[in-house]
This record gives structure tokens, sequence and C-alpha cells, in this order.
């Protein structure tokens, strides 16, 4: 496993310059096609939902539109869903879970919410199987304004008119086995800091917004996700990511001051889920419904409380 005085770019305890990100950048390449895999799938959900463009990266020589999928009836009078994958591109099934929902699930809320699916937040990072951008900032401490990633900001000027009125948000995210053996230890030297090892839960959880917290909502989508895989344990000191787990599958961050994905608008059901890949229990298949289900058991809830 690297560490981040093992990681090949950078002076250990030194914060990257433009020389590191360059470097860093360097080293990444295309693994997979984000017009194949995810336009394409986009484009066939044309006939069923509204489909727009709401903004694009310009990455030079690489160009990427960033989509979005709507409800065709848009309702006015009702409840609004606001669902995000792919804020950070590696984390696989928090997109294809997205669109497995549109495509098999969607249609029977049709007249009960309205529906903003934005599946694949950062297509560049999708493509290279990454975390951060390309300009090594990554998207899920980025949403506040004058945010510095164009995918988050690309985003939040998307999702501003529902911004105070969306019913649930639910982002979907991946735990990997590359967040401890790559991507934490790339943050560390980033930043010139130690990298402090915190080992990967193997199974399912969500994360709450630690100021103010929705801890029926959380149980609701753990309880219909565990029908589909299994669900995370806390580790010996009863804690997630060094995080207390506060209920069986679920731990708590402050999801608007960490500039989280999942703290961008004010509605009051929101959570981060978290699927693990990597463990041999489960299979890509099942990790894609896994989200659909934890989009289903959101909203189940959120239609269910005394106002709507």
């Amino acid at each position: 496993m690297k560490t981040a005085e093992t990681y090949p770019i950078g002076t250990p305890g030194t914060p990257w310059g433009d020389a590191e990100c360059a470097e860093w950048l360097s080293s990444q390449t295309r693994q997979r096609s984000y017009e194949a895999e995810v336009l394409s799938v986009i484009e066939r959900l044309r006939s069923r939902f509204d489909v727009e463009e709401y903004g694009a990266l310009d990455y030079g020589p690489d160009y990427y539109p960033l989509m979005a999928i709507r409800s065709r009836d848009w309702n006015d009078d009702l409840p609004v869903v606001l669902i995000t994958g792919g804020v950070h591109g590696y984390e696989t099934s928090g997109v294809h879970g997205a669109l497995q929902f549109l495509d098999k699930h969607a249609a029977e809320y049709a007249g009960r919410v309205n529906l903003l699916v934005a599946p694949c937040v950062s297509p560049w990072a999708y493509e290279r199987i990454h975390r951060w951008n390309r300009n090594a900032i990554d998207p899920n401490r980025s949403f506040h304004e004058g945010s510095r990633a164009e995918e988050s900001a690309a985003l939040m000027r998307l999702v501003a008119p529902i911004r105070d009125s969306a019913l649930i948000h639910i982002d979907l995210h991946e735990t990997t086995d590359t967040d401890e053996s790559e991507f934490r230890p790339a943050l560390a030297a980033r930043d010139g800091k130690p990298f402090e090892p915190a080992g990967i839960p193997d199974g399912f959880y969500v994360v709450d917004d630690s100021e103010n917290p929705k801890p029926d909502f959380q149980q609701a989508v753990i309880k219909a996700v565990e029908q589909v895989t299994h669900i995370a344990p806390a580790d010996e000191n009863g804690e997630i990511f060094g995080s207390k787990v506060v209920a069986r599958g679920v731990i708590e961050y402050p999801l608007a001051q960490w500039g989280l994905c999942a703290g961008m608008t004010r509605a009051p059901y929101r959570t981060t889920t978290e699927v693990y890949p990597d463990s041999p229990r489960v299979t890509p298949e099942q990790c894609n419904a896994a989200q659909a289900t934890a989009v289903c058991a959101a909203i189940d809830y959120g239609l269910a409380q005394p106002s709507f």
C-alpha cells in the first residue's frame, strides 16, 4: 500500500504545487468511455424523460457534456427528488445505479414526485476511474460558493431553482479498496500531510447530516438495501472511517460544512450511500441494484410522511 511517504509524486510533508499536479495529470489515462457507457444509456431514456445538457467540461482536448434527466410532466405542485451519481467518477455503481433507477423504477413514481437526476457529475474522472477532477480537486469537497471544481459549480447552478424546495436528495457513492491503497494516500501526499490508515468497511452504509440528522429516514434506506447486499459493521472502535456508527450502517458528517454534494440543498431528507463493490459477496449487478433500491426506499419514506 502506498503512503504519503511512498507516494511517487511530491515531497513528503510538502503540499503539491503546479509541477506536482502536472506530473499527476500526466499519469492519468482513459480507461473507459463516458460516451459509450453513460451518454448512450441516457440517449435511450429520451423517449420517457426530458434530457438536458446543464453544462460542459472543456478539458482540452477532451470535451464532456454534463447531462441531467427530468420527469417529463414536471408539476410544481409535486415534491422534488434530486438524485446524483458519479460525483466521484470512479464510483461506478453510483452512475449506473442512478440510470438503473430511471430505467426500471422511475415509472412507479410518475405523477407522485418530480425527478431531477444527474447520473455522472464527473465524466472526466469516470473515464479515468479516479476520485479527483483534472485539476486534482475532489468535487465532493467543493459544493460551496466560489467552487474551483467545474463539476460542482455546474451542478449547483442546475440545482439552484430547487435548492430550497427539494424534499429528498440522495447522492450515490461507493467505498472501494482503492480508497485506502491509492486515493487517500494521494490526498495526504497532495496536502503534505501524513497518511493515517483507516481500513475499508465491508458492506453498505450511509452518511447522515450531523447538523440535521434524520435517523428514521436513514434506517429506512438501510433496511431496504440489506435485502440486496450486506450492511457494513462497525470496526472495533465502533466506527466507520473514524466516525462513530450512530445506528446500524449509519455515520454522520457535517454535509454542508465539508462541501459535500449531499449538503448542497435544504432538502429535509438527505443521504449519501456507500456501496462496497470489492467484496467477494457482491457482483456489479448487486451494487447497481443496491443503489436503485436505496433511491426507491428514500422516495417511499419521504412520500409516507404526514405532510405528503
